[in-house]
């Protein structure tokens, strides 16, 4: 995993302030392989219910990491609740790593 500690609770601590406790949150992508250089973080969201605002919390909780942290890297968020299919991206996600 290519992340520092500091991100990776800013990462969790910004989920669960937009998401809620409950929230999972992963990250996957080239940041999850240690053998990659560069990338994104891309992080995938699980949470339960049906949430009509969770593309708008997708930015907000991206703009919040970025704050947090002062970084310009892009962070790529993906969101499933109960009503989202079950899209190849979201099985990828499925697959990161659990922060």
């Amino acid at each position: 995993m290519r992340i520092t500690e500091r991100q990776h609770t800013a990462i969790v601590e910004a989920t669960r302030e937009i998401f809620g406790e409950h929230s999972v949150v992963r990250l996957f992508g080239s940041r999850a392989d240690d053998s990659k250089r560069g990338g994104d973080i891309d992080l995938h969201v699980q949470i339960s219910g049906v949430d009509p605002l969770h593309q708008e919390k997708s930015q907000k909780l991206s703009a919040r990491i970025c704050t947090k942290l002062g970084d310009i890297f892009p962070i790529d968020v993906v969101v499933k609740d109960d009503a989202t299919s079950d899209a190849l991206i979201h099985r990828e996600g499925m697959r990161g790593i659990l922060l």
